[in-house]
C-alpha cells in the first residue's frame, strides 16, 4: 500500500486525504462540538507559522480571539479520552500508511527525549543527567524526560519513520496524587516497553528498535511479562556494551542434592572478536546511504543477572 500522490496544481486528493484521517477519529468524542473543536485544531498545527501553542492556532487561521478560551476547554474536555485517540491514531497509520516489515514483523522504533525547561515549578521538571560526549552540553539539566514511538515505513531504499506518541515518563511523582491521574511508577525504560507493547497490540507482531540505553533487566523481564500476556509477540533489538558479559546455557545437571545450574561459563563478548574470528561471515548492507561490508557473528547467550534471559549477540 503506498499514500496517495498529491498534484502540485490540485488540492482536491490532498485535502479529501486528510478529511478521511480526521473523520477516522469522530468516534472518539461523545459530542460533536468537541469533534469540530478537535479538527481546528489539528488543522490549526498542521498550518501553524511558530510555536506558540493556542494562540499560534487562533492567528494562523484567523479566528476571533474570543476562541481562546474555549479552544482551552477543549483541552479539559470529559468528552474525549486521550488514550482513544492514540489507539485511533495507530488504526489510521495502520489503514493509510505503506508499513515496512520486516519478514513478520513491524519495526517500531523508540528513545528518549530530554527537554531542558527553565521553569523549576512545572510539573514533571527535575533534575536530568545527559549521557554525551559533546562538551558543549551541560552536564546536567532541569526539564522534562520523553519517551517518543515511532513506526518504520516505506522500502529499505526510502524509510521514513511515523510518529506514533510521546509521553512525559519521568518526573511526575507528585502527579500521581491528582484526581484521576493516569500516570505510571514505572521507570522510563519500562515504560517505553509497555508504550510499545500496546502500540503491537495493533499492528500486529513487531520489532523494537531500542539504543542500549535501553538494555536493562527491567525492561527484559517487563517484554517477557508481556509476551506471556498477550496477543502479539514483541522482539527488542538493541546494541550491546563491547564489555558486556554473557553465559553460555547451562550444563546437564549433575547428580545429587543442591538446585540445578541457571547459567553456564561466562562469555565476554570483546574476547569473540579474537577467538572466533574465524568463524565471522561477511555481507554487505545500505549504511547511511553507503553499501558498505561488513562482517558479523551470531550466537545465543544468557543475559542479565538473577535473569539470565536467552539474547542473540
Amino acid at each position: 500500500m503506498s499514500l496517495p500522490y498529491f498534484p502540485v496544481v490540485n488540492h482536491t486528493i490532498m485535502m479529501n486525504f486528510i478529511e478521511n484521517v480526521l473523520c477516522h477519529f469522530e468516534s472518539c468524542f461523545s459530542r460533536k462540538a468537541a469533534f469540530r473543536w478537535f479538527v481546528t485544531i489539528i488543522i490549526g498545527l498542521m498550518l501553524r507559522s511558530d510555536k506558540l501553542g493556542v494562540t499560534s492556532v487562533i492567528r494562523d487561521l484567523a479566528l476571533s480571539p474570543g476562541c481562546y478560551d474555549s479552544m482551552l476547554h477543549f483541552f479539559r474536555a470529559s468528552s474525549w479520552s486521550l488514550e482513544e485517540i492514540r489507539k485511533r491514531w495507530f488504526s489510521a497509520v495502520r489503514l493509510y500508511a505503506p508499513l515496512y516489515r520486516e519478514g513478520n514483523y513491524h519495526v517500531l522504533v523508540g528513545d528518549g527525549v530530554k527537554q531542558s525547561k527553565e521553569g523549576r515549578r512545572m510539573p514533571g521538571v527535575k533534575k536530568l543527567f545527559q549521557e554525551s560526549e559533546n562538551s558543549a552540553k551541560p552536564e546536567y539539566i532541569h526539564g522534562h524526560m520523553f519517551g517518543g514511538l515511532g513506526i518504520l515505513a516505506g522500502s529499505v531504499r526510502n524509510w521514513a519513520c511515523i510518529p506514533l506518541s510521546i509521553r512525559l515518563h519521568d518526573g511526575l511523582q507528585a502527579a500521581m496524587e491528582w484526581k484521576g491521574a493516569s500516570v505510571s511508577e514505572a521507570s522510563h525504560v519500562v515504560q517505553m516497553v509497555e508504550d510499545a507493547y500496546r502500540a503491537a497490540l495493533t499492528f500486529g507482531n513487531s520489532l523494537l528498535l531500542l539504543d542500549r540505553y535501553f538494555l536493562t533487566v527491567p525492561a527484559l523481564e517487563k517484554l517477557k511479562s508481556l509476551n506471556g500476556s498477550g496477543d502479539v509477540h514483541m522482539e527488542i533489538v538493541t546494541k550491546a556494551k563491547k564489555s558486556c558479559t554473557a553465559f553460555e546455557r547451562p550444563g546437564p545437571r549433575k547428580p545429587g542434592r543442591g538446585r540445578p545450574a541457571k547459567k553456564g561459563a561466562a562469555v565476554h563478548l570483546k574476547e569473540l572478536f579474537a577467538s572466533r574470528g574465524g568463524q565471522f561471515q561477511k555481507t554487505e548492507i545500505e549504511l547511511y546511504g553507503k553499501r558498505e561490508s561488513i562482517r558479523y557473528y551470531c550466537i545465543d547467550l544468557l543475559w542479565g543477572q538473577k535473569l539470565y534471559h536467552e539474547v542473540v549477540y
